[in-house]
């Protein structure tokens, strides 16, 4: 007999249609200590692995955590070393690596996107005890405050908004990343009995501004806008990506709101997220809606919803919490948790272009069998990026020199990379088809992708010669615009 995991798998595979351009990411934190006291051996173990049943799950993007509090998890000569890479801020790690280095590598031998993930303004969690002596906070004391424990860059002060592009500068300049992602911390989350002490900043230079909370979103806007400038300039391909706090505003306190009662991006976080998308500050956004469907205060299809309305002007992607979504029952079969009903919203909603995972580990530890039914029915098949034209959607000239070659290793397929000079023309990728001998050639079939690589060549799998199938090749820009196809017939 089946289990209901895999007869959902089962029922949900025969129903599910597929994307053939989707953004599948997933968060690899680092601020829950996951890899606190690991030497460099057991943490390149422990993320090798993760990468490798990502890749299985069909994941396409990572989103890694490199500056959670003004530090790095990668070699800066502007920041600290993180703690929570060497267990003290400031310490190098030992034997000595450069995880943003290795994790850009090792997602791009996978066919994956690297998005290099950065907290702007807090300058330290309520965990860290001591700050190194090159940290900002060590050496500008007056350029943050505190609140609840933390440290936070003042988002009022012109220099913080510099620096922190500076910062980005440098990591856009030293790696290969595919996107710089923010998350949702920009002024702190409220806790009670504290207050931000910025009212003495805000009389001497609110710029005209009648209240301290529209000053305090002109600051965030104006630091959005900027980062936005400092990644084009520098490396106009990279992605820049925000992640925001799940509810926008509630409608209680703007008639365009959601149908919601908690906190808000708008007036809690002095974020005004729709404002970006629609200005395009941004690339993509990935709302985080944490809850399950019929939740009381912020119910998950309500929020999908709202935001498929409120924000198609850039790429929307949805956060997912994986241990929610297993943890409660389906809307329509009790026996089945809120994962088919999730992703079914996913596709009925036309703006809606992706999802990301909170949080990486939960889905290769497979929680709620969520790994599972990625791999076997929902991410089954490879997928491209989705488009960005507003950054480049001109796709490269197609390959050339498709042919299949004996080789001492095999069986070989073999094309040389089209013509074209600058990053929008270069190919980057190839995507490689198979369709049977007089089988209708579609494209849009991602069944039929076989191959996503940055090789110009694909191992075939021969046996006896016997059966004709149709190879086709098609060339992908840094965009994943799609060059014109190029056909081979071969025997296998």
């Amino acid at each position: 007999m089946l289990g209901t995991d895999q007869i959902t798998a089962k029922s949900e595979s025969a129903a599910y249609t597929h994307s053939k351009r989707e953004f599948r990411g997933a968060w690899i934190q680092c601020v829950n200590g996951q890899f606190l006291g690991m030497s460099t051996q057991k943490m390149q173990q422990t993320l090798t692995y993760q990468l490798d049943e990502l890749q299985k799950q069909g994941v396409n993007a990572i989103i890694f955590q490199v500056r959670p509090e003004c530090d790095a998890l990668y070699e800066s000569r502007i920041e600290p070393w993180s703690r929570f890479l060497t267990g003290k801020q400031g310490v190098p790690p030992y034997p000595y690596w450069d995880p943003l280095k290795w994790m850009v590598e090792q997602s791009h031998k996978r066919g994956m996107e690297l998005h290099a993930w950065i907290n702007p303004y807090r300058a330290k969690t309520t965990t860290t005890k001591e700050l190194a002596s090159n940290h900002i906070v060590t050496r500008k004391p007056l350029n943050a405050f505190a609140y609840a424990g933390q440290y936070i860059l003042n988002p009022g002060i012109e220099e913080n908004r510099e620096y922190i592009c500076n910062v980005v500068g440098d990591i856009l300049r030293r790696y290969d990343v595919d996107g710089l992602h923010i998350d949702d911390y920009f002024y702190p989350y409220p806790a009670a009995g504290h207050v931000i002490p910025d009212e003495s900043l805000y009389r001497s230079c609110s710029n005209g501004i009648g209240n301290i909370s529209d000053w305090r979103r002109y600051n965030v806007n104006l630091f959005v806008k900027q980062l936005h400038d400092t990644i084009s300039a520098v490396k106009p391909w990279v992605k820049f990506g925000v992640s925001p706090f799940g509810i926008y505003r509630n409608k209680r306190n703007d008639p365009n709101g959601s149908e919601t009662n908690g906190l808000q991006n708008y007036d809690d976080l002095y974020a005004d997220v729709l404002l970006w998308v629609n200005n395009g500050w941004v690339d993509y956004c990935v709302p985080q809606i944490y809850w399950q469907i019929g939740h009381s205060a912020a119910d998950y299809k309500t929020l999908i919803k709202w935001w498929n309305k409120n924000a198609s002007a850039r790429p929307l992607y949805i956060g997912e919490d994986i241990e929610r979504t297993v943890k409660y029952e389906g809307t329509d079969d009790p026996s089945v948790n809120q994962m088919p009903a999730k992703f079914r919203l996913h596709r009925e909603l036309p703006n809606v272009n992706g999802t990301v995972l909170w949080y990486a580990k939960a889905a290769v530890d497979d929680i709620g069998n969520y790994g599972t039914m990625l791999r076997e029915v929902y991410w089954k098949y490879p997928a491209l990026q989705p488009r960005m034209p507003f950054i480049d959607g001109k796709a490269p000239k197609k390959v050339r020199r498709v042919k299949d070659v004996w080789t001492k290793d095999g069986l070989m397929l073999f094309w040389t990379a089209p013509k074209g000079k600058g990053w929008m023309n270069e190919a980057s990728k190839y995507v490689v088809y198979r369709f049977d001998r007089g089988e209708k050639i579609n494209l849009e079939n991602p069944a039929k992708i076989i191959a996503l690589t940055g090789d110009t060549f694909l191992k075939l799998p021969y046996k006896d010669g016997s059966r004709r199938y149709v190879y086709v090749v098609t060339a992908l820009d840094r965009m994943h615009n799609e060059s014109k196809p190029v056909k081979r017939n071969v025997k296998l």
